[in-house]
């Protein structure tokens, strides 16, 4: 019989959490990046969370009040920022990156 089953010590790959590639945090807002491989290249998604406490216990929330809302934008802002500075250090253009097309 092969020895190719596993152990509960040991996981699987695919079984181990997975972590964003960069994660940016202002205040009690936080967004995920996740990097997903294609056959086209890289692609970015964001998961943008608002962490509380309940209790002793801290959670996370996808719903935000007006108050927070300035500070959703800005994080939305600087993910996307990040994401395009990937895609142009990766193409070898990152002197480029900050808009001058000097």
């Amino acid at each position: 019989m092969a020895n190719n089953q596993r152990t509960p010590q040991q996981p699987r790959q695919s079984d181990a959490k997975q972590k964003p590639v960069h994660e940016i945090r202002l205040g009690r807002i936080k967004a995920a990046i996740w990097a997903n491989e294609t056959d086209n290249g890289t692609r970015h998604n964001v998961n943008i969370t608002r962490l509380y406490k309940d209790g002793d216990e801290w959670k996370t929330s996808t719903s935000f009040g007006r108050e927070e809302l300035p500070l959703v934008a800005k994080i939305a802002d600087m993910a996307h920022t990040w994401i395009y500075q990937q895609g142009h250090e990766s193409n070898g253009d990152s002197q480029h990156s900050n808009g001058d097309s000097r």
